[in-house]
């Protein structure tokens, strides 16, 4: 996924209101923009870390400023959760995820039930439906990259749709993309989120799919990389 227009560098200096955060410019002037990430953050809020910002032309928009990437340490952390799914959308449809080939049909954003929704549904002339939800990684511990950075409700219970579906016939996956390069390993955040972690190994057990992809993140684009191994304990 490419950055088009061009991203904007700047300073981050606080994050408030969850959703907001201030920015010092390359000419000296400071910024509020908008903070597309519900986590946490943890270990990501620095003050004086690079930072780069997307800009918005539209005039009906509050904040022209969007915050997409941090600095940490030596890597390019990817934040904009909401730009995880266009990425895994541009890879299933260039076919760079070899373990979701042969589905012809991608629909995304897919209700289900009165239970919400799920990132996708893919499907296949020869194959079950596949019904798969994108994570979004930034948290890393050690070379770990762990998921979730705080307690999620909502991601246990895109866990137990996912074991549903599974016992209805379904193929169901849970992908985890990391948006950073440094991690070797991946891994539930255990200490964050207990009942998460538990209630992954208690899916997996069902047969729900676990796919860990780690992703090459610059101020020009984020592209998917390569598989990162990983572990339940």
């Amino acid at each position: 996924m490419d950055f088009s227009p061009p991203l904007v560098p700047a300073r981050f200096l606080r994050r408030y209101k969850r959703f907001l955060a201030d920015f010092q410019m390359e000419n000296g002037c400071t910024v509020t923009a908008y903070c597309a990430n519900t986590g946490s953050m943890l270990g990501l809020l620095t003050s004086g870390s690079a930072a780069m910002l997307s800009h918005s032309a539209n005039p009906q928009r509050k904040l022209a400023y969007t915050w997409e990437l941090v600095r940490e340490n030596d890597s390019w952390v990817g934040l904009h959760t909401g730009r995880t799914n266009a990425i895994v959308l541009e890879a299933l449809k260039d076919r760079m995820l070899p373990e979701l080939t042969g589905y012809g049909e991608i629909k995304p954003e897919v209700p289900i039930d009165d239970r919400g929704r799920l990132d996708f549904c893919l499907r296949g002339e020869a194959s079950p439906p596949c019904f798969l939800e994108v994570k979004s990684v930034t948290l890393r511990q050690g070379l770990v990259a762990m998921f979730p950075d705080a307690v999620t409700k909502r991601g246990q219970r895109h866990l137990e749709v996912l074991a549903s579906l599974k016992q209805q016939g379904y193929r169901s996956i849970l992908l985890f993309i990391v948006q950073r390069g440094d991690c070797v390993r991946f891994r539930p955040a255990s200490a964050i989120d207990p009942n998460y972690a538990g209630t992954l190994r208690q899916v997996v057990a069902l047969g729900v799919e676990v796919l860990v992809v780690c992703c090459a993140v610059g101020p020009q684009a984020i592209t998917l990389s390569h598989a990162l191994p990983w572990d339940l304990d």
